[in-house]
């Protein structure tokens, strides 16, 4: 794809040109109804937007926040201020109120996008302190007693009203949103994103047209001739960058993409939407793969044999392909009658019509794979960070490595630092971090960005990623541990949430383990604990700690001896968001873990 200028606007403009009665966007109404917007339509969505905003006095580079769960109007808003040539501040709407201020304050924002009131009173919680902030944008009328509180020389409009006012203002004024796409140059802002913060103080990366704009004409290299006219059904964080990247790809793409109601809804619209594609973090797979593994547990003695037996010709069936042989003519016939009679089931969950998944934002375990594999669904495994917008590794559709991130996508180069630290070199890379030159200067080694991730290639030149370069563990007997293979290979595991493997500078491996209540209903009456109970009652049971201690014992069995956890110590509380032990990107916050349970952990050592 050929732009003159590699800016969002004039990928816009070209898609627009090329497809304007094609389906761009759709979003669910009543669970019942998909409802869909042709590009040209969307446009006049997004041009009204815009000049609503020229009508509240936006300005070339403006800072503009948004505050709010995912949903075609966080979308709608994005775009609308990504062609304006505003500056784009997304905010997890799972942030206190001090975080967010943190952020508009930061940031420098002047107009706030807000969801509904929990998110409202957030702002309200702290306006005294944020003297630049004009403008609220609301996408569902907050409480009344909320707006009452909005101090003097804070305007609030609810998104509707931000439409009609871009009628009116078009028809006084014109249409000054062609005048802005055509403004905007590579180099100009698109937008600010913070990191979720597993190790301190959120980090603004800042993110030019340019950045972005690579980064989906990378996409487009490797799979534009794929997924041209693919439907998606989008549901990550829009705050989160590949939640932003999912939402851009009708632009560079020309798919359509269906936003989901919410993702406890994820499985009734799979069944409405019928997706051709999924992006999707680690998190979702490893629900999907303890589902399936618990329903067998629960079958009868035929179905778990049948089982079995699918998965066994399943397996050699695919292990063959991917080692470039060809299967026997036995081999297919059974690999077919195994799909039909157990892994169709499987596939038709997610619609009937995937072509493939991609995973991201964190390792997925290569059994998770190669397991759904056999349910013909694909996993593009890939890697990305915030600063690489996303994905700049992604494995190809013609050969897939389980345990890999594939390869460099478009115009990425990678290459190692003595220890071993990736090094990325790309035009789709953030050009620095917000008000924070040292930072910066730290996160680079001449023109290429240090990663903080341990790698290695394959023979096949496919990257392997063995740890965080900060979570390495070095035993006080002088061993290199990499926790993350062995926390992904225990979050496999039956009644295992979370799993942190801890032991720097201690004579062997010890663990925090989270569980999930839901995970032992079937087995309270057995326990002799109520329904009521609540999850520190279960973590304290002694038979709890055997069930965990027996799927840590087949892990064990896989894992050097110096890697083997030696003991651990169950969490009475869950592992969330909410409690700061978890990022909003579903990673973990180790340091305030270790910080959380510092008496336990010095307790398995005595």
């Amino acid at each position: 794809m050929n732009l003159d200028k590699k800016t969002i606007s004039n990928l816009y403009k070209k898609r627009l040109k090329k497809s304007p009665n094609q389906d761009a966007i759709g979003w669910i109404e009543n669970s019942t109804n998909v409802r869909y917007l042709s590009f040209e339509s969307y446009n006049e969505k997004i041009s009204t937007l815009a000049n609503g905003l020229f009508s509240l006095g936006l300005e070339f580079q403006d800072k503009v926040a948004i505050l709010a769960q995912t949903s075609v109007e966080w979308h709608l808003s994005d775009l609308s201020l990504l062609l304006s040539g505003a500056v784009v501040v997304p905010i997890y709407h799972t942030y206190t109120s001090e975080e967010v201020k943190f952020i508009l304050d930061h940031s420098e924002a002047k107009i706030l996008f807000v969801e509904n009131s929990y998110q409202f009173k957030k702002y309200i919680e702290v306006q005294d302190e944020l003297p630049l902030i004009k403008t609220i944008v609301y996408f569902n009328s907050p409480d009344s007693d909320l707006l009452d509180e909005v101090k003097d020389g804070v305007r609030t409009i609810s998104f509707e009203d931000l439409s009609s006012y871009g009628k009116d203002f078009r028809k006084e004024h014109g249409n000054l949103f062609e005048d802005a796409m055509e403004r905007i140059n590579e180099k100009d802002l698109a937008s600010i994103i913070y990191t979720s913060g597993t190790t301190g103080v959120p980090k603004g990366a800042v993110i030019t047209h340019l950045a972005f704009t690579q980064m989906l004409l990378n996409i487009h290299q490797r799979l534009g001739s794929v997924i041209t006219n693919a439907k998606l059904l989008t549901f990550l964080p829009l705050s989160h960058v590949l939640g932003r990247c999912d939402s851009l790809l009708p632009l560079a793409m020309g798919t359509t993409n269906v936003y989901a109601e919410s993702i406890d809804k994820i499985v009734s619209n799979l069944a409405l939407v019928k997706p051709n594609i999924m992006i999707a973090v680690p998190r979702i797979f490893e629900k999907v793969y303890a589902g399936i593994l618990e329903t067998i547990e629960k079958s009868g003695p035929v179905t778990k044999k049948l089982f079995a037996w699918a998965k066994e010709v399943s397996d050699a069936y695919f292990e063959k392909i991917q080692n470039d042989k060809s299967p026997s003519t036995r081999e297919i016939i059974e690999r077919k009658l195994a799909y039909k009679l157990v892994f169709s089931k499987i596939y038709k969950k997610f619609g009937g019509e995937i072509m493939f998944f991609v995973s991201g934002g964190a390792p997925l375990a290569p059994e998770i794979i190669t397991f759904l594999q056999n349910a013909n669904l694909t996993i593009l495994e890939g890697y990305g960070l915030t600063e690489t917008i996303a994905p700049c590794m992604l494995n190809p559709l013609s050969k897939q490595i389980p345990g890999t991130v594939g390869t460099p996508l478009g115009d990425v180069q990678i290459g190692f630092a003595n220890d071993g630290e990736i090094l990325i070199k790309t035009d789709a890379l953030f050009s620095e971090y917000y008000k924070n030159a040292d930072a910066t200067k730290e996160s680079f080694d001449g023109q290429w960005f240090r990663s903080g991730d341990i790698g290695e290639l394959t023979p096949e030149g496919y990257l392997k990623i063995t740890d965080r370069k900060k979570d390495i563990i070095i035993t006080s007997g002088g061993k290199n541990v990499a926790p993350q293979k062995i926390e992904n290979m225990m979050k496999t595991r039956p009644f295992i949430s979370d799993f942190m493997v801890i032991g720097d500078k201690r004579k062997f491996l010890s663990a925090i383990v989270a569980i999930d209540k839901n995970d032992f209903l079937d087995k309270l009456d057995e326990f002799g604990l109520s329904r009521s109970c609540d999850l520190a009652e279960i973590a304290s049971h002694p038979a709890v700690k055997q069930l965990i201690d027996a799927q840590i014992q087949v892990v064990n069995l896989n894992l050097a001896q110096y890697e083997t956890i030696k003991t651990f110590y169950i969490s009475p509380i869950s592992f969330s968001i909410e409690n700061g032990l978890i990022t909003p990107s579903l990673k973990l916050r180790k340091k305030e873990i270790l910080k959380k349970f510092s008496n336990e952990i010095d307790a398995m050592y005595q």
